[in-house]
C-alpha cells in the first residue's frame, strides 16, 4: 500500500517517530531508517528554515512526502524527508535490508553499524546528491520511501551537532531511534521515548 502524502504533512515532531522502520530505496540498495531528527520549522533555532527561505532550503517550504537533501562541509549529502510547510526530518541513521555488498563498498569496505550511523554515510551508501533535492519519495521510480516494519520500541534525546541553537532547542529530545537495533549513533544520549513525554 503506498504512503499517504497527508501523513507527511504534519509536525516534523508528529513524522518522526512514524518514520522509523520505513525503508528508504534507490537503485538497488534498500535501507531501515533507525534513527531520525525533527527539525521544526522557522521557530526552531537549529532548523536551517530558521532564516527564512533560500535557494537551497526552498524543498523544505512543501510539498511535504519530497526529499531535501544539502551538501554539509563541502563533503556530505544529508537525505531530509519534508513534512509540513518549513519542516523535515533529518535521516540519521539506518540498517542494510538489500544491496549489502554494494554499501560495503560504497562506504570503503567497512562492516556492521559503522556503515550507516551518520547521515553522511546514509547519503554515501544510498548515493545521493543535491540533483535529487526536491524529488518526491512517494513516486514509483527512483529514491523513494517504502513501507517497512514498525519498531519494537522507539527511544529519544537530543539532536546531535546543533551547539549553535537556542538552548530550549539544542537540549530538546527531538532525536527518535528504534529500540533493540544497533544501528543507531550516540545510543548513551537516548531513552526510552515515554519518559520524555510530558
Amino acid at each position: 500500500m503506498a504512503l499517504r502524502r497527508s501523513g507527511f504533512d504534519r509536525d516534523a515532531l508528529e513524522v518522526a517517530p512514524e518514520l522509523l522502520g520505513m525503508d528508504l530505496v534507490h537503485g538497488p540498495v534498500r535501507l531501515r531508517i533507525s534513527e531520525v531528527e525533527a527539525y521544526r520549522g522557522p521557530t526552531d533555532s537549529a532548523a536551517h528554515t530558521s532564516m527564512g527561505r533560500t535557494a537551497r532550503n526552498t524543498p523544505v517550504w512543501g510539498p511535504a512526502g519530497h526529499a531535501y537533501i544539502y551538501l554539509c562541509y563541502g563533503l556530505h549529502n544529508m537525505l531530509n524527508v519534508v513534512c509540513a510547510e518549513g519542516h523535515c526530518c533529518l535521516v540519521r541513521a539506518c540498517e542494510v535490508v538489500e544491496g549489502h555488498d554494494l554499501v560495503r563498498w560504497r562506504r570503503g569496505g567497512k562492516e556492521g553499524p559503522v556503515l550507516l550511523t551518520g547521515p553522511g554515510k546514509v547519503g554515501q551508501a544510498l548515493r545521493i546528491t543535491t540533483a535529487l533535492s526536491g524529488r518526491d519519495l512517494l513516486g514509483r521510480a527512483g529514491l523513494r520511501l517504502l513501507r517497512g516494519e514498525d519498531p519494537p520500541e522507539v527511544l529519544a534525546g537530543p539532536r546531535v551537532g546543533i551547539d549553535y541553537a537556542d538552548p530550549e532547542h539544542r537540549d530538546a529530545p527531538w532525536r527518535f531511534a528504534r529500540g533493540g537495533t544497533r544501528w543507531v549513533s550516540q545510543r548513551k544520549s537516548l531513552v526510552s521515548w515515554e519518559k520524555c513525554s510530558p
